[in-house]
């Protein structure tokens, strides 16, 4: 497949229309209604998914694109962001995931009707059943090596991360807890000096949660707002503009998403712009982001 396959190991594998959300949307403009999120799922049946969804008035959703029988049936848990690239012969797809209680690397290869042919998965490690949420960093301020954090919430509110070498071998790079109120959280910014996630709690809030670039790990969490966010089991981020967040709230009780603009994130004060509901069915267990290479992968949410 043209890429290193390094055996991969954990070194600690145990060890949150909203209130003032401009629903104005009439006025949207031309700079907003470009902007756009690339969602992947995967299936009850195991089946990969990718559609763009675009924040014009109303929201619209394009194709949903589908290479099925990626996974088992009911395996994958959870699912970091994936990156999509184009290559000479189809595309690739590569990413992290969770099965069971273990976690893989994965690599695919598609040709050109989108049909597979190459998949390899890489066992990281196990003891994932208890984490809820996870997801992949990677900064690009050395396109030569990349800064790559893996971060993961556990189900009594524990926030891990870990720092992945390149070489594939992971440290553990500090935890904080405070944070079982947590359903869903994004990642919208990546810095020299932070990463930071927009979360939404089972109280209805919505947070920022800024994570700066020390061993402490000691998160700076930020009010956004204070009620209302509570119906989405799954929140997806990607950027808009220099400054600003376009973010997909999925409701797996209703098997609806509903997609928000977000100016630069501060606190009370971010502009929040409701574009209403997406067209379509969200009934898929485990939703997340398909990003583009790392090169050119840059999210100013904060």
């Amino acid at each position: 497949m043209g890429k290193l396959r390094t055996t991969l190991t954990l070194l600690a594998a145990a060890g949150l229309a909203a209130a003032g959300v401009n629903t104005a949307v009439a006025g949207t403009t031309a700079a907003t209604a470009s902007c756009g999120l690339n969602l992947g799922s995967v299936t009850a049946g195991g089946d990969q998914t990718l559609q763009r969804l675009t924040a014009s008035a109303p929201p619209a959703a394009g194709a949903r694109s589908v290479v099925p029988n990626v996974y088992a049936d009911g395996a994958a848990r959870m699912v970091a962001t994936l990156v999509n690239e184009a290559t000479a012969t189809g595309s690739s797809r590569s990413g992290r995931v969770v099965l069971g209680d273990s976690m893989y690397q994965h690599w695919l290869e598609l040709d050109k009707s989108g049909k597979v042919t190459s998949s390899e998965l890489a066992r990281i490690g196990g003891g994932w059943s208890r984490f809820v949420d996870h997801e992949t960093s990677v900064f690009n301020d050395d396109p030569a090596h990349p800064r790559t954090y893996e971060y993961a919430l556990r189900s009594d509110g524990v926030l891990f991360r870990w720092v992945v070498g390149d070489t594939g071998a992971w440290k553990a790079y500090g935890s904080a807890s405070g944070f079982a109120a947590v359903k869903s959280m994004t990642l919208i910014s990546k810095a020299a000096a932070y990463d930071t996630f927009l979360a939404n709690t089972r109280g209805g809030a919505l947070y920022t949660i800024r994570i700066p670039v020390n061993s402490q790990l000691r998160p700076v969490v930020t009010k956004v707002r204070s009620a209302t966010w509570q119906g989405f089991e799954t929140l997806v981020a990607g950027g808009c503009g220099n400054y600003g967040t376009v973010v997909v709230g999925i409701d797996k009780e209703t098997k609806s998403a509903y997609l928000y603009t977000f100016g630069h994130a501060d606190g009370a004060k971010t502009s929040i712009t409701g574009h209403g509901k997406v067209p379509g069915t969200f009934a898929d267990p485990s939703y997340f982001r398909w990003a583009p290479p790392v090169k050119s992968d840059w999210l100013f949410g904060e």
